[in-house]
């Protein structure tokens, strides 16, 4: 009977923390702006977990367009930190908000980057 209840208690515990990975998935929103301050709709936004990928521009982990808002979500990702590369004609943000910090996991976690 102990035995029974033992294992019962161990399976919902093990399934109540799988369900809460499931449900509460890392992300990421990153905001881009202008150097006025200004949402910038339609910027290509890349994210990278390596610098030597990012400074080359290969192996992405996630690209996305930025909405009127000047906001793009990546979901499910690693709680590390990552590079952001965002661009739009000739505006780019080299130099500015380029690197996060280590993403909280399981929560939404938001960065601003400039582009000029």
């Amino acid at each position: 009977m102990k035995l029974a209840l033992l294992f019962s208690m161990l399976f919902l515990s093990t399934h109540t923390e799988c369900e809460k990975k499931q449900l509460l998935p890392t992300k990421l929103r990153i905001t881009v702006i202008d150097g006025l301050g200004n949402f910038v709709e339609g910027a290509s936004v890349s994210i990278y977990e390596d610098e030597s990928n990012y400074r080359a521009s290969t192996n992405p982990v996630a690209t996305g367009e930025t909405d009127k808002k000047g906001r793009v979500v990546f979901k499910d990702l690693k709680a590390i930190a990552y590079y952001v590369e965002a661009k739009k004609g000739e505006q780019n943000n080299n130099g500015e908000g380029v690197l996060t910090g280590t993403l909280s996991e399981g929560k939404i976690n938001r960065v601003n980057t400039v582009i000029e």
